[in-house]
């Protein structure tokens, strides 16, 4: 298996992705999608929506080897979550 080499700076990735998600993928997207992972490839747009983040990358793969998948959750901002949080019941 080889290994996908980036094409693109941190920045220019990021700004790809936020882009076709804002700007082409989430106006499509279901009321129920709330919480699933959207797989994006920033070269040509096609994703694939997953509960399953690895999912979503593995069909986007098979669909496109070499995929530039830049990961997205629907509804948030950040893919996962680090450092401290309220426990239930908290704040």
């Amino acid at each position: 298996m080889t290994k996908t080499q980036p094409r693109y700076g941190k920045d220019e990735f990021a700004q790809r992705g936020d882009g076709i998600y804002q700007s082409e993928i989430l106006p499509k997207l279901a009321a129920g999608s709330a919480g699933k992972f959207v797989a994006i490839d920033v070269e040509s747009g096609a994703y694939e929506v997953d509960p399953d983040e690895l999912a979503a990358s593995d069909r986007l793969l098979a669909r496109i080897p070499g995929a530039q998948i830049w990961l997205r959750r629907v509804g948030s901002r950040h893919v996962r979550r680090f450092g401290p949080r309220p426990r239930l019941g908290e704040a």
